[in-house]
């Protein structure tokens, strides 16, 4: 029998070399001054995104920070970090869930915030298209706890960080999500005098937790194999600095009612990122280190997109802005009246019903909701 040629191997490698284009530098000295002096509430701020965001938050000099998440430990390290790096800047970390509506009025009410950057979301695809009823409460509910909060207590701002995955959604996800769009622009319509709400579309985050690139990492350090879903699958990709650099830029220059992407050229083949991380390890693939292609998981598609077909985008630079879809979806509070009902019967079946009637669009991929996207005679919707 072969054993592998590799047990251990050190390496390191910049997400950057793998993007298969130049990183994107956007100016964000008006984000400096939108910030300044302003109280920030951060969720999510644990994860890669919101840490990253806050250091960026921070280094611009706001009257005050306040950092949520539920991760003990990772909330207890970041906030160390900050403090240490940021002496002067007014720090307030707090365990808490955003599904916990009593706790989320609580903060609101002891808290003047000006802005929030709403990162905090459950975001893994096939684990999530086996968890319906917790990524329901994390990305719908608790998004519309917050938001109608920003909007009772005159919250100046909402950035929301979503994801390509939310346009056309194929898995749970994706279309928890897009639901949290929706409603976001649903408040835009009724309270726009109030609240400014920006939605931002990411691609997959390169170096964030969980991504295929720390997995990848993992496995040529350990000799391989590298596994790959499928050999034609590709995504936009972008790093850790230009998804914060995007949100800081719809704070800076959105004026609400909006959603923010950026130019991030053409999709990548992920088969072609493992490759590149192999040599950039000092192998060659398929010799040194052998790629295995696995097959798609619940809720993935073979490529992703970034825009639903808003009308009336425009580019500025390789910034991408398209006003909401009018008119919003009139029905937003019956439909979380009856998606709540439907996370009360505890049945998945039922939870991921409630999405499709409320998003069409949404046609599951490789996933047991398959079943609810056929229609008499075998039709698929």
């Amino acid at each position: 029998m072969q054993t592998k040629r590799h047990t251990y191997l050190p390496f390191t490698f910049r997400p950057e070399d793998l993007l298969g284009r130049e990183p994107i530098v956007p100016d964000l000295q008006n984000a400096f001054h939108r910030i300044r002096h302003r109280n920030i509430l951060i969720t999510g701020a644990s994860g890669t995104i919101g840490g990253e965001l806050a250091a960026q938050v921070c280094a611009f000099a706001p009257a005050r920070v306040i950092l949520v998440d539920q991760a003990e430990t990772a909330l207890y390290e970041r906030d160390y970090q900050l403090k240490q790096q940021f002496p002067a800047t007014h720090i307030t970390c707090l365990i808490a869930n955003i599904t916990d509506a009593r706790r989320m009025a609580d903060l609101f009410s002891k808290n003047k915030i000006d802005i929030i950057f709403h990162a905090a979301a459950y975001k893994h695809v096939p684990f999530m298209e086996r968890h319906p009823y917790e990524a329901i409460q994390t990305n719908v509910f608790g998004t519309a706890i917050l938001a109608d909060l920003a909007v009772s207590r005159g919250v100046s701002q909402f950035v929301y960080i979503s994801t390509d995955k939310a346009v056309r959604p194929a898995g749970i996800m994706g279309a928890t999500k897009r639901f949290g769009e929706l409603y976001l622009q649903y408040l835009s319509r009724q309270h726009q005098a109030r609240t400014q709400f920006t939605i931002t579309r990411f691609g997959n985050v390169l170096g964030s937790n969980g991504s295929f690139l720390i997995r990848f990492a993992q496995q040529i350090r350990e000799g391989g194999p590298v596994t790959v879903t499928h050999p034609e699958a590709e995504r936009f990709l972008m790093t850790v600095t230009e998804a914060c650099q995007l949100v800081l830029l719809a704070a800076a220059q959105s004026n609400g009612s909006e959603v923010l992407s950026f130019d991030m050229g053409k999709p990548v083949r992920i088969a072609s990122v493992a490759r590149d991380m192999i040599r950039l390890a000092g192998m060659e693939p398929d010799r040194d280190i052998p790629i295995v292609f696995t097959g798609l998981r619940a809720g993935e598609k073979l490529t992703e997109e970034l825009h639903t077909g808003e009308n009336g985008s425009s580019t500025f630079g390789q910034l991408r802005t398209a006003p909401f879809a009018s008119p919003a979806h009139r029905c937003m509070r019956a439909s979380l009246e009856a998606l709540q009902k439907a996370l009360d019967s505890g049945e998945p079946q039922q939870m991921v019903s409630v999405l499709k009637m409320v998003i069409p669009e949404y046609i599951s991929a490789n996933s047991p909701y398959e079943a609810l996207d056929v229609g008499p005679g075998g039709k698929v919707y």
